[in-house]
């Protein structure tokens, strides 16, 4: 069985020969272990694309998580100048922003001035007013870009006409390049937009000041949200990840998440479903409050799945109420288990969440949350081996 139907096979709860390994690294573990610029890997979707496979290879994972848009091959013509400093690459756009590209960390965009970049304003925004869709704080966080390249001021991000080739580029390449791969895109949740629209702090004010502002704009991002999800599915990906990452205990209460969340993501479960798409949602730590909620939504799986201390997930909990109704993909400790953990220790780790995710599939053994840039390449080759041991089914017991 190859890796694309291995991973297919534990998405939909059918038997696959053992459990699948599909980790999602950080962009910093790509630049700390790769001969490549971190610059380049970040804003070059071929070279991205490039790079993600060549790591699924060498660790023998079955899959990986396409979480960059797609960049237009001329990228460099909107660069003004570069420089190698101490902290990394500095590259200055002719727009005048300026993005810091670090050796192990996601890259970071501020003003010419080094100040930060300009967000909506909850108490005077305008909803139907284009502009306010290019504020450089708002496009940086969600389309990881300085700019909307090739995309005009005046473009309604809702119509899939508005959307240049570029933009599933880079899925497109990488399913020609990784045919027998798991290749996963990732959409990001209105409620995520929402957030980095406002910025965080706003953002959270303006759901108790301005909730009827806050459902205008949630409409907005999730119609946009909706359009970008078509657009990739016609690429043929395995699966799409809604990243929700802001929508734990730490951010919203189970209140907050039925009225903010729920609806939102819902719909766009729904249009992957229309698409003949499976899909699974990524939320951060404290989450074991509203796995139902999150199922609700209707997706087909759950990822991370944070465990104490890190989050709030017990995955013998979780699997044994909601084993049968989704996937779950994670629940190994980036930090403790895999980042600080001496070797008994992950083993232990690994074996433990084989034995309780692996029962009857639905499980995909994989990080939490990202694999730290510091972990060793040699742990993520191991997750694999341990997977050949004690994750081959029958599994003992079954």
């Amino acid at each position: 069985m190859n890796s694309r139907a291995r991973v297919a096979a534990a998405m939909r709860h059918e038997m696959p020969d053992r459990v699948p390994v599909m980790c999602q690294l950080a962009l910093g573990h790509y630049f700390l272990h790769s001969d490549r610029r971190p610059a380049e890997i970040w804003f070059d979707s071929r070279i991205f694309v490039e790079t993600l496979a060549e790591f699924c290879g060498r660790y023998g994972h079955d899959g990986f998580l396409l979480n960059l848009p797609g960049r237009p091959a001329n990228w460099r013509d909107y660069l003004a100048s570069t420089e190698q400093t101490a902290a990394g690459e500095r590259l200055v756009w002719r727009g005048g922003l300026v993005t810091l590209v670090p050796r192990d960390d996601n890259p970071h965009t501020f003003t010419a001035y080094g100040g930060p970049l300009p967000r909506a304003d909850y108490t005077s925004v305008d909803v139907n007013d284009p502009a306010i869709y290019r504020l450089p704080g708002y496009v940086w966080n969600t389309f990881h870009a300085p700019s909307l390249w090739d995309i005009p001021p005046e473009a309604d991000l809702t119509d899939p006409g508005a959307y240049p080739e570029w933009f599933g580029g880079a899925v497109r390449y990488a399913r020609d390049l990784c045919p027998e791969a798991s290749v996963h895109v990732e959409v990001f949740s209105p409620f995520t937009h929402l957030l980095e629209f406002f910025s965080y702090e706003q953002a959270l004010i303006a759901l108790v000041e301005a909730p009827q502002t806050c459902h205008a704009m949630l409409e907005r991002f999730t119609r946009i949200v909706e359009t970008q999800l078509t657009l990739y599915a016609a690429c043929q990906p395995d699966a799409i990840l809604i990243s929700s990452a802001f929508a734990g205990a730490g951010f919203v209460s189970r209140r907050m998440y039925e009225e903010f969340v729920l609806p939102y993501e819902a719909r766009l479960a729904a249009r992957a479903h229309a698409e003949q798409q499976l899909v699974y949602t990524h939320t951060c730590g404290a989450i074991g409050d509203r796995l139902d909620l999150m199922l609700a939504t209707g997706i087909d799986g759950l990822d991370t799945l944070d465990p104490p201390p890190l989050g709030t997930v017990d995955l013998t909990v979780a699997k044994s109420r909601y084993g049968e109704r989704c996937f779950f993909k994670g629940n190994l400790d980036a930090v403790n288990e895999m980042l600080r953990a001496d070797d008994v220790t992950f083993d232990q780790a690994v074996r433990e969440r084989l034995r309780i995710g692996g029962p009857k599939s639905g499980y995909i053994l994989s990080s939490a949350c990202s694999v730290a840039p510091g972990v060793s390449p040699a742990r993520l080759q191991r997750m694999v081996r341990l997977a050949e041991m004690h994750g081959r089914y029958p599994l003992p017991g079954q």
